[in-house]
């Protein structure tokens, strides 16, 4: 029996209100199920998945044993709503030996189910219809959809490719900003470009911010792993910006640990608190038994523990592999912008489509994606995956793949063998 409402069934009237909010594009495909797609190409394939962004192996051995023992010591029931004391306590105290930050653990930080959710509950709890928020493009992929869900309208400012890669447009920041617009999501180090932004592009976006009364949240959960001469400025560092920014991390990245998703968000206390609001109808709480063992992760650097150098040491070890990578996929013939940070490189596969592969008639990035497991047994995610339909990135980065290099060093370099397979 199919239940219906005026006529109009339950999964018709889901899709119209889908596509109206901009989650289903006008086919009715689900905007995400690109990864999906890939993930199960690569499986049916056998091809390498380079399109999702997960590590091959665990974090430090002792934060695991922390969460065992966690389990086993009888921790499993509901934490408090904001998170353990102890958990929010080693939050604060890694904002204020890295940054200069003084958060307040009591009323300035909240643990969440990931950065995931504490993104969708800062634009839930701060946006909502006749509001405008901006991000820049390209977009991690839930940001979309949270500003759909929010009711709220979603603008853009383009992140292009250059020889200092991927950097901001100034010109397209400020015409992005508005008198609707109530918040600015920024990411850096950013996803899925690599772009580390520059203390002069973040002043800009915080002058900007004030100048329009908007909200600032960012996320930063690659905040450790940045590359070469980059460093991370985190937005509520610069004056002025710390009473309204939300800042947003989590130890799935710095800790290669994505599968427990713990995150946070830290900020002026009546942000923080309608943040909180949103969150205790969405996940209420989350990972009692990670908790301390994250909050043992956070403190490791303090301490003469042998492990107290795993994040530095995983940040070399993944700016060595983004260069076999990087190497590899300029010898197969996409052009390259090297990534300063994150788990990601962008490839344009423009001069491929254009040359060894033009017999193919593959016209863009998500056609190329879909042949690669048969050309070069290699899975990527197109770039146009992270970018609004028609927007001037859209049309930059057409031809673009991700591909990510968070993986065992003897995967990236048969996948380099792989692909070497396109320029023959």
């Amino acid at each position: 029996m199919t239940l219906k409402h005026d006529g109009v069934r339950p999964s018709d009237r889901w899709r119209d209100v889908a596509r109206a909010t901009g989650l289903l594009s006008p086919d009715g495909t689900a905007r995400a199920t690109i990864f999906a797609e890939m993930s199960a190409l690569a499986t049916r394939t056998g091809a390498l998945n380079l399109g999702q962004g997960f590590p091959d192996i665990d974090g430090p051995d002792a934060v695991k044993r922390a969460a065992m023992d966690a389990i086993a010591g009888g921790v499993n029931q509901y934490p408090p709503g904001p998170g353990t004391l102890e958990l929010r306590a080693a939050i604060a105290a890694h904002q204020d030996r890295h940054y200069g930050l003084d958060v307040n653990p009591d009323t300035e930080v909240l643990v969440t189910a990931g950065a995931t959710e504490a993104i969708a509950a800062a634009v839930l709890a701060l946006a909502g219809p006749g509001d405008e928020v901006l991000t820049l493009e390209p977009f991690y992929d839930s940001y979309a959809a949270v500003i759909a869900l929010a009711g709220a309208t979603h603008t853009t400012a383009a992140l292009l490719p250059t020889p200092d890669g991927f950097r901001l447009d100034e010109t397209a920041l400020r015409a992005a900003f508005s008198p609707r617009t109530r918040i600015v999501l920024v990411n850096t180090p950013h996803n899925p470009t690599g772009a580390v932004l520059t203390r002069a592009e973040l002043e800009l976006i915080a002058r900007l911010a004030v100048d329009h009364d908007t909200l600032v949240v960012t996320d930063e959960v690659y905040e450790h792993l940045v590359y070469d001469d980059a460093v991370h400025v985190p937005v509520a560092t610069l004056p002025g910006m710390a009473e309204r920014t939300l800042t947003i991390s989590s130890a799935g990245k710095t800790f290669s640990f994505t599968g427990w998703k713990v995150g946070w968000v830290c900020g002026p206390a009546p942000l923080v608190e309608a943040v909180r609001t949103v969150k205790q109808f969405l996940t209420y709480v989350n990972g009692a038994p990670f908790q301390p063992a994250v909050a043992l992760a956070l403190g490791l650097e303090t301490t003469d523990d042998a492990e107290a150098g795993w994040v530095h040491d995983l940040a070399s070890s993944l700016a060595a592999r983004r260069d076999v990578l990087g190497a590899g996929l300029e010898a197969a013939g996409f052009d390259v912008v090297r990534p300063q940070g994150t788990y990601f490189v962008v490839a344009d596969g423009a001069p491929l489509l254009a040359g060894p592969l033009a017999s193919l008639g593959l016209t863009d990035g998500a056609a190329l994606c879909r042949r690669l497991p048969e050309l070069a047994g290699v899975v990527g995610v197109p770039v146009s995956a992270f970018t609004l339909p028609g927007s001037d990135a859209d049309a930059a980065l057409r031809t673009c793949v991700r591909f990510t290099f968070v993986k065992n060093e003897d995967v990236l370099t048969e996948a380099v063998r792989r692909l070497a397979r396109l320029g023959r």
